[in-house]
């Protein structure tokens, strides 16, 4: 089976991102899965700092080795969203994850260089990808909290690569973390993003916070007794044009799925107060979130991309 720097290097190549989906159970591990051999699609299942610490390390590679016998044909890479020091990304390197990322965009360019080059040095010895970030996402989500945003500079891009060594770079270029995404319409710097690409065109680029926020999802939530108001989140319009017409490669979604999976379970137990049984109302779930994963994998340009 092909690995992760073939799909990396095949994305930039032919203009699609791989989706990146973050996974706290099994279900919706199950649904990524489930979704991306539909459209046969090669897929990222990440795991970030919190949900480390919530599944156990020592349970996350069984889950995933046993969704890979169940999807044998499916190429599935594990990676490490956001983490945020160099003893957590030796954690995932020595668990058995294929990729990480080392999220150094809260420290000086100076320190985020000098962990993310011991990060690399440290993976890279067992085979392992790496990713990091420069520039900063607004917004709140899991371990990742910044009130306002800083985009990445382009020569400042160049000169992280070229010392770090890293093998993919998250940039910050107007999307925003979490649910609350903008206020108004988004303003994605593209101008910003193509002098990145035109700085590093031969480096995979990542959008992290490209949640679309499904306004179906809130209406149900709210229907159901949730309070969402406001949410709002990346158009799906965006994201294509990144993955068709930039360099990025990598594209992570996280509030999605939740949204996905805590409407339908609302919506379920709402509407049968006498259900108790939490599986039907995931197995609902799972179908949910399969159907997201397909819809967003054909966003992305990523659907038939495994031969």
């Amino acid at each position: 089976m092909k690995d992760l720097e073939f799909y990396f290097q095949d994305a930039l190549k032919n203009g699609y991102a791989i989706g990146a989906f973050n996974f706290n159970n099994l279900e919706t591990l199950k649904a990524i899965c489930n979704g991306s051999e539909n459209t046969h699609s090669p897929v990222l299942v990440a795991v970030s700092e919190g949900g480390f610490s919530y599944i156990g390390e020592n349970h996350i590679l069984p889950m995933v080795e046993a969704i890979r016998k169940e999807h044998k044909k499916l190429p599935i890479f594990l990676h490490l969203d956001h983490g945020k020091s160099f003893e957590i990304c030796k954690r995932a390197v020595d668990a058995g994850f294929d990729s990480v990322m080392f999220d150094g965009s809260s420290l000086s360019f100076e320190e985020n260089v000098k962990i993310t080059k011991k990060v690399v040095q440290y993976a890279h010895k067992k085979g392992v990808f790496v990713e990091a970030e420069l520039g900063v996402l607004a917004g709140i989500e899991d371990t990742v909290n910044a009130n306002e945003a800083l985009f990445t500079n382009p020569q400042k891009a160049k000169e992280f690569v070229e010392k770090t060594g890293c093998n993919s770079l998250a940039v910050a270029v107007g999307t925003s973390h979490g649910a609350y995404k903008y206020k108004g319409k988004p303003k994605i710097r593209f101008d910003i993003l193509e002098e990145i690409q035109n700085a590093i065109p031969n480096v995979p680029l990542v959008l992290h916070g490209a949640s679309s926020v499904p306004q179906k999802y809130i209406k149900i939530i709210n229907k159901f007794g949730g309070e969402m108001s406001g949410a709002a989140g990346t158009d799906a319009k965006i994201l294509s044009t990144c993955a068709k017409n930039f360099h990025i490669c990598k594209i992570n979604t996280d509030t999605d799925m939740r949204l996905a999976y805590i409407s339908t379970v609302r919506k379920h137990l709402a509407q049968n107060p006498k259900d108790f049984d939490i599986r039907n109302a995931n197995l609902l779930a799972i179908e949910e979130m399969t159907k997201l994963v397909e819809e967003k994998n054909r966003t992305f340009n990523c659907e038939n991309r495994v031969k």
